[in-house]
């Protein structure tokens, strides 16, 4: 009999949620998609750090000699997406799902120009359009950027979706995909309800992406959904038949030792729903996620999250930095607290001009004297990293 991974193949384009290259090598999916809480595991792995310092040393050289550290890290978080987006690459043959920094998720122009830098970055290294998805946070304000890319040419990903209305407001946006976020879906419910567990055929998340798919399909919407963040195998197998289906490397490996039968549950040509079409303009859009709990906490959770794997990625790729460099990213750094922090000029920070936190500057100041000298900075300017990404 065929694996569970292989039956689902048949109906639905499974997707690897990872940006593990190995784990993408073994699954051979078609598509794959990554974010920066993906990236910061990858980077982690031996084998990618040429690829992180590819990016640090590009960076550096288009941004400059004298650029502070910070600025040579944010172009390096762009190039470092799409260093991994194009060796993913080379081993699938569809597309790559890139992240829009989640920071962005409530400033429309800012997400578009970004993502523009990003399809440019992808196209001045030969890859076209139609390989690459813009992932974009599903705000109001990011499913509007989206709506303008999708207009130029460039194919967006909405993600970090929990609720219908969402879901409404891309396909009205003519966005290429979205990606519903089952499991995290099921954990609001479990903590909500008190509940341990959910059947399959009960889980709320597969109930919501079920309702989101048959609802498009219904309406005609060229929409693909993506159900995402699976918690079980059994939330997968309950939406066989979905366009696509993203999945973790360790949901693949027990697919592809599973043996049981496999149905289809849901199907485009035939899709189920009863429901009116609804037209969703802001003053909608903010009505229906003010009415549904569960969509607006997990949301501004999601956002919350991703940035702060960001965060952490950004402090990480300062500490490398400095490596490659023999400690001239931490000069740089040096000179820009010192500008900050020092109000009189005296070439001493005291705790009183110290705009930090308590914690960091303690940690600066290894000789406990009360006073942070250049020297006290250069000296523990790593810990302090770390402090800050805690």
């Amino acid at each position: 009999m065929a694996s569970l991974l292989d039956q689902l193949s048949a109906m639905t384009v499974v997707v690897a949620d990872t940006g593990d290259l190995e784990a993408i090598r073994k699954f051979t999916p078609r598509d794959a998609t990554t974010n920066p809480s993906l990236i910061l595991a990858a980077a982690q792995i031996p084998a990618y750090q040429n690829l992180i310092d590819e990016a640090l040393r590009s960076s550096r050289r288009l941004i400059g000699d004298n650029a502070p550290v910070e600025q040579v890290v944010r172009e390096a978080l762009d190039e470092i997406s799409v260093i991994f987006g194009k060796q993913i690459l080379k081993i699938v043959p569809g597309r790559v799902s890139t992240e829009v920094d989640a920071r962005l998720s409530f400033d429309t122009e800012a997400t578009i120009e970004k993502g523009r830098k990003l399809i440019r970055l992808y196209n001045d290294a030969g890859i076209s359009n139609d390989r690459v998805l813009i992932k974009i946070a599903s705000t109001w304000e990011g499913i509007k950027a989206a709506e303008i890319l999708e207009t130029e040419g460039i194919h967006c990903n909405l993600t970090l979706l929990f609720g219908f209305g969402q879901a409404v407001a891309c396909a009205e946006a003519g966005v290429t995909l979205i990606s519903p976020f089952v499991g995290r879906i099921l954990d609001w419910y479990k903590a909500d309800t008190g509940r341990d567990s959910y059947p399959g055929p009960e889980d709320p998340g597969v109930l919501s992406v079920t309702r989101i798919f048959n609802y498009f399909k219904t309406y005609g919407y060229k929409t693909e959904v993506m159900g995402a963040s699976f918690r079980n195998i059994d939330e997968i197998t309950e939406l066989a038949g979905c366009d696509l289906l993203t999945i973790s490397p360790k949901l693949l490996d027990q697919l592809r030792e599973s043996q049981a039968t496999l149905s289809r549950k849901l199907d485009g040509e035939n899709p189920s729903s009863n429901e009116a079409q609804i037209h969703v303009d802001r003053e909608q859009f903010e009505a229906l996620m003010k009415t549904d709990r569960m969509a607006t906490d997990k949301l501004a959770e999601g956002i919350k999250g991703f940035s702060k794997a960001i965060e952490t990625l950004e402090s990480m790729l300062a500490h490398r930095l400095a490596e490659l460099e023999g400690g001239q990213a931490f000069g740089h750094a040096v000179q820009e607290i010192f500008l900050l922090n020092d109000m009189n000029g005296d070439g001493c920070i005291t705790r009183d001009e110290w705009l930090g936190s308590d914690a960091v500057f303690d940690a600066l100041d290894l000789d406990h004297d009360g006073l942070l000298t250049p020297e006290d900075v250069r000296r523990g300017f790593g810990a302090a990293l770390a402090l800050t990404t805690a």
